[in-house]
């Protein structure tokens, strides 16, 4: 498990291929590599990738297999790329995020980006399967980076994160630019409640829930928007 707080950015020393895997060889920031073992996880953009070699004080090597190459962007990375890095958490860690698995669940792409003073705002469109799964004031994994959810637009298909300076400072999204793309992982507890409700709704409704679909639709709402307030009584309970 991780806490989506990333410790830092390191860079790709060398990719090798192999048969059925990739080998990434990824040197840390000074500190990381203390105590790291063999077969320990390293959450690398989100990805929970295993340790199988570990070469001095700052440097370690990952497999990947071609699944996870094809479902995330580590397929498309290159030398010297930049990413960020979080080790798994200890018993008793402090979660400053929201606990992450490490399994990425889809990638998205940056439809733009906005410069404020003293923020930075990242438009993020994400396939429409997707959206049930993301709620304003939400938590996301992006990059393996714990966010809150600053607005969705469902019609649209998008979504916008804020980043404070210090935000910037700890991860690789000020190199990002429009277009690239990004690992992101859903919080479970949303999904569970999402599923949850609308499995119900499901089984109550049967045949009639196209159309209460189209009912909503018509009032400018959704089902998605009755499933955000059922996630907020739940946490409220």
């Amino acid at each position: 498990m991780f806490t989506g707080i990333v410790q830092g950015i390191a860079s790709i020393s060398s990719i090798v291929d192999k048969p059925g895997l990739r080998t990434f060889q990824l040197r840390f920031p000074q500190g990381f590599c203390k105590d790291l073992e063999i077969g320990a996880s390293v959450a690398v953009d989100g990805v929970c990738l295993t340790v199988t070699t570990l070469l001095g004080d700052d440097c370690a090597e990952f497999d990947v297999m071609q699944q996870s190459l094809a479902i995330t962007t580590l397929g498309d990375y290159v030398e010297h790329g930049r990413i960020n890095v979080e080790r798994a958490a200890r018993d008793g860690a402090e979660i400053g995020g929201h606990p992450l698995s490490g399994h990425i669940d889809f990638t998205a792409q940056i439809a733009a980006i906005r410069k404020l003073e003293n923020n930075y705002v990242i438009r993020i469109a994400v396939p429409p399967q997707w959206l049930r799964y993301i709620f304003a004031k939400g938590y996301i994994a992006i990059n393996g980076a714990s966010l809150t959810v600053a607005e969705v637009n469902r019609q649209e298909s998008w979504f916008e994160v804020w980043l404070i300076p210090e935000t910037l400072r700890m991860t690789v999204f000020s190199g990002k630019k429009a277009g690239a793309s990004l690992n992101i992982e859903i919080e479970r507890a949303t999904q569970v409640v999402v599923d949850t409700v609308r499995a119900m709704l499901q089984e109550t409704l049967g045949p009639l829930l196209p159309a209460l679909e189209t009912l909503l639709q018509q009032q400018g709402k959704s089902v998605d928007e009755l499933v955000s307030a059922s996630r907020a009584d739940c946490e409220r309970c």
